[in-house]
């Protein structure tokens, strides 16, 4: 398998910032010293052109981007301070997570070790996102690859919305969310397939929904591809999550996810999207687990 990974993905904020960036490294740091990856599957993608960044983004948001041009609000909504070097971290965490999606087509799996930027609309960025990857890369495989059936299976805790509006229109991507009911974003956008969870969802349930889902989806849109947003801010110890789902449950999900589509080799290629508990060793062993499960099909 082939696994996106840049120092870029480290991105130095203020130390008090809530967002635990130092993640990235500690994840590519246990996939080699637990032995689940080596040196060799690491693939260092590279800044996405400016032509693929407007597949998926307005040309009036992407200047106001790269010339570090947002106002305040626009700035705070994202939740980042405007720098070079932050575009730079966005542009490279785009370009992984096309690389892996080609990747996935040879040899099945492929994971970003980043990504899942799923708030980025069109023409605006929020929630820790300017960039959305997951609509860039399904736009760069329907323009390069000629693929007409691309699922982005979105399972972190909240909804896709910046994904469902730039893809509202595409036939050739399906965009399927299950989050949070009443959990961020306030306003919800409309995907291809939403799916709202009460608060306090527990385990067998999500399970069974998602199971039940993955049924549908292949019958009815058969998926010649899947981009797999495996965020695990649906943990039960995560700070913004709402849901009841274990340590285990989380694990469960995607090896239903990874057994479900290695059975018609589908291929998969994973963002690892969010991971809020407070805890920074929960966030890395939920993380570390979706790539455990895979081996298990992969």
């Amino acid at each position: 398998m082939k696994i996106a990974w840049h120092p870029f993905y480290n991105h130095p904020l203020k130390e008090n910032h809530k967002f635990p960036m130092i993640k990235y490294d500690l994840l590519r740091d246990r996939l080699i010293s637990d032995g689940l990856a080596k040196e060799s599957d690491f693939i260092e993608p590279y800044e996405i052109s400016e032509e693929d960044i407007l597949l998926a983004h307005n040309a009036d948001y992407w200047t106001k981007l790269k010339t570090l041009s947002l106002d305040s609000k626009e700035e705070r909504r994202t939740g980042f301070p405007q720098s070079e070097r932050l575009i730079q971290r966005e542009r490279v965490i785009m370009q992984g997570t096309y690389l892996v999606s080609q990747a996935s087509q040879k040899e099945g799996i492929g994971f970003n070790i980043a990504g899942g930027t799923h708030h980025a609309f069109t023409y605006k960025g929020e929630g820790f996102c300017l960039l959305n990857d997951m609509a860039l890369s399904a736009k760069m495989l329907e323009k390069y690859n000629n693929l007409k059936r691309i699922l982005i299976l979105d399972l972190d805790v909240h909804q896709g919305n910046g994904t469902a509006e730039i893809l509202k229109n595409n036939n050739n991507i399906f965009t399927f969310s299950m989050h949070g009911k009443e959990n961020y974003p306030i306003k919800k956008e409309l995907s291809d397939w939403d799916i709202e969870l009460t608060h306090e969802t527990k385990d067998e349930d999500y399970l069974q929904i998602l199971f039940d889902s993955l049924k549908r989806l292949k019958k009815e849109f058969d998926p010649e591809i899947v981009l797999y947003q495996s965020g695990v801010d649906i943990l039960d110890s995560d700070k913004f999550g709402r849901l009841n789902i274990s340590f285990e449950g989380c694990k469960q999900r995607d090896e239903i996810v990874y057994e479900f589509f290695s059975k018609y080799s589908t291929p998969v290629a994973a963002t690892m999207g969010g991971g809020y508990s407070k805890d920074i060793n929960i966030i890395v062993e939920a993380h570390l687990n979706t790539y455990k499960s895979a081996l298990k099909f992969y």
